[in-house]
């Protein structure tokens, strides 16, 4: 028997040994493919260039691990780069393979009204090239018709239209719920304005908080149908997005006749025929598939002519919700920002730095941290130039306090100088179970903050006084950095969110401008040619594994799970609400302690990516505390 026994042990070791050979073997191979890199440009053909676009536009896509798309856990949607889109079409300008630019948008998600001016304006440079820019989807939306109004020929499926909503629409509010749990929300803030602690002390808005939103909404509205009226001037967007029944009638329910007639759409079709339209102009594929034409791939082309990573002015993006602690691209995390920045600062020769913000807030601490690295920057001698993307509010706007100058978009959400403090306690919801809390204290603060059992008023008034002695510090940072009296800065701030057309009248920021424009004036300050000067983005080398595994699920990802008919396309857009609950719940249970973050600007930036598994944790949560 125990001759049987080691013989088993020896073939289990063999077998053990054999695994671990033929894993190295294969992650060896795996590793040299990834490490090779073709030479750019070679394998690029002629033919249009094709922005498949069924994802978002963003400013930095999230970081997601190998092992969440390997078990399926990961984002719904791909997330494309800003500056990458940018790039490819700047490169087709003049680019001779490159015969017409086609925006395929049945599967786009939206990117932010700034994000989506620029690809715009893009977009007009290629028209301006003399070169056609054709745009398809079945079902426009307001994001996809912000973009397709920039084509030279805008197609519709016969069966689609375009479906104008505006800005606005409704925020979740768990104070009934809350109350049915049995949960006091310990609240501390200072801000008329400052509400995102609304949806868990109220069942609706505040007339302060209505009034402000209703206020950004109309600036933001107005700036959008600006925009389309200037990139395409035969749409009667007014008329169009005012009365949509009146224009469903005159076209007997057919919304895609009704876009026709609105001069919103150029031609009706399907999409083999317009497939067959853009062959006539970059030629046929290969393909015998009905409707194909030469096209080239987006990631293919910026992959090819990405340039090197190897310029003066550093770029630092800080895009998300601000975090303590280390998290990846996509997510504005204190301590990763700062050591990327002070990493930068001691082994770059850097002249100036560009801070790219993209992000409604969120920790104070990590806010601080991000600050204080850029701070570390000035005190080195480099002129630091603020740009802000589609939302730079609340602790997005501290982290811009630094800069010497501050650029923004008419159509950036900023503001929010506000500073909030949220603590949760469940003793109502135990002694709804029968359990009850008791103990010793030594002193007022023993054991707070008593989730289980309550907050003490000491300890309410000391987090209050907290709370307001952070708002005078955000204060006292505006002021000067603007130049203000606090006096003045109080009387903007108190939390209200303001669109970059309005800052820019109260001096919150200094002018419009993109990115481009940014590094330009940056280099300017650091006796640069901005001609010459080219940026070092300062961000985490991707890992070479983890974009592998992307590709392969960028490979098997596609948009056809969303819906396409106007009813069903609207219905799977809003079921945006669970994710808003997801984070509304997560801010409330294990987000920091103090926060300048901003409740209003989440809508209005990119779709976020979502997280089936993470939605489904959460929620359970919720069903577990019903319970």
């Amino acid at each position: 028997m125990a001759f049987v026994k080691g013989a088993w042990r020896i073939l289990v070791a063999i077998k053990d040994g054999l695994v671990l050979l033929f894993l190295l073997l294969f992650f060896g191979a795996l590793y040299a493919a990834l490490s090779f890199s073709p030479t750019p440009g070679k394998a690029i053909g002629s033919g249009a260039l094709l922005l498949d676009l069924d994802g978002s536009i963003v400013e930095q896509p999230a970081e997601v691990s190998p092992m969440a798309l390997l078990s399926g856990s990961g984002p719904e949607a791909k997330e494309y780069r800003l500056s990458d889109v940018v790039a490819a079409l700047d490169a087709a300008k003049s680019d001779g393979k490159v015969k017409a630019v086609v925006l395929n948008l049945d599967g786009f998600l939206g990117g932010g009204q700034v994000a989506i001016a620029r690809v715009g304006k893009a977009l007009d440079a290629v028209r301006a090239a003399n070169k056609p820019v054709l745009a398809y989807a079945t079902l426009y939306t307001d994001d996809s018709y912000q973009l397709a109004a920039h084509a030279s020929e805008i197609w519709s499926d016969p069966l689609g239209g375009v479906a104008i909503m505006g800005r606005g629409g409704s925020n979740l509010y768990y104070k009934g719920l809350i109350d049915k749990l049995g949960v006091n929300t310990h609240v501390y803030r200072v801000g008329t304005y400052k509400s995102f602690v609304e949806p868990f002390t109220r069942t609706d808005q505040s007339p302060e908080a209505k009034q402000a939103n209703q206020a950004l909404a109309g600036a933001l509205w107005q700036n959008w149908q600006d925009e389309v009226a200037k990139a395409r001037p035969k749409a009667k967007i007014a008329a169009y997005a005012r009365d949509p029944a009146a224009a469903a009638r005159a076209a007997n329910g057919n919304m895609a006749r009704a876009a026709l007639t609105a001069g919103l759409a150029d031609r009706l079709g399907d999409e083999a025929a317009f497939g067959e339209r853009v062959a006539q102009i970059a030629g046929e594929a290969s393909s015998v598939k009905e409707g194909s034409f030469a096209s080239i791939d987006l990631g293919a082309y910026v992959k090819a002519r990405k340039p090197a990573n190897d310029g003066q002015i550093g770029v630092l993006t800080v895009a998300g919700d601000i975090v303590d602690g280390e998290a990846g691209p996509g997510t504005a995390a204190g301590d990763t920002i700062s050591d990327l920045l002070l990493t930068a600062l001691d082994e770059k020769q850097l002249k100036a730095l560009v801070v790219r913000v993209d992000s409604p807030g969120g920790s104070v601490m990590a806010s601080e941290k991000i600050r204080g690295a850029i701070l570390q920057a000035k005190k080195a001698g480099l002129p630091v130039v603020v740009s802000m993307a589609n939302v730079a509010a609340s602790g997005g706007y501290w982290v811009s306090t630094p800069g010497d100058m501050i650029f923004a978009e008419p159509d950036t959400i900023t503001g929010s100088i506000g500073v909030f403090g949220i603590i949760p306690s469940f003793e109502g919801t135990l002694a709804k179970m029968g359990i009850t809390t008791d103990g010793v204290r030594t002193t007022p603060l023993s054991g707070q903050p008593d989730v289980t059992g309550g907050t003490t008023p000491e300890f309410d008034q000391v987090m209050q006084l907290g709370v307001e002695d952070i708002y005078r510090r955000f204060v006292g940072l505006v002021a000067q950095s603007r130049k203000k009296s606090p006096q003045a800065v109080d009387a903007i701030a108190q939390g209200r969110v303001w669109d970059g057309g309005t800052a820019r009248q109260i001096g919150l920021v200094d002018r419009f401008g993109g990115l481009e424009d940014a590094i330009a004036e940056a280099a300017r300050r650091a006796k640069l040619d901005p001609a010459q000067a080219k940026p070092y983005y300062i961000e985490k080398q991707p890992d070479k594994f983890a974009q592998f595994i992307q590709s392969i699920a960028d490979r098997e990802q596609d948009d056809a799970d969303a819906p396409r008919d106007m009813l069903a396309r609207q219905a799977w857009v809003q079921r945006g609400w669970a994710s808003q609950a997801v984070a509304d719940v997560k801010a409330l249970v294990t987000g920091a302690g103090v926060r300048a973050d901003c409740l209003e600007c989440r809508g209005y930036g990119a779709p976020q990516s979502r997280n089936a598994a993470e939605e489904r944790g959460v929620l359970a949560l919720l069903a577990g505390l019903w319970r």
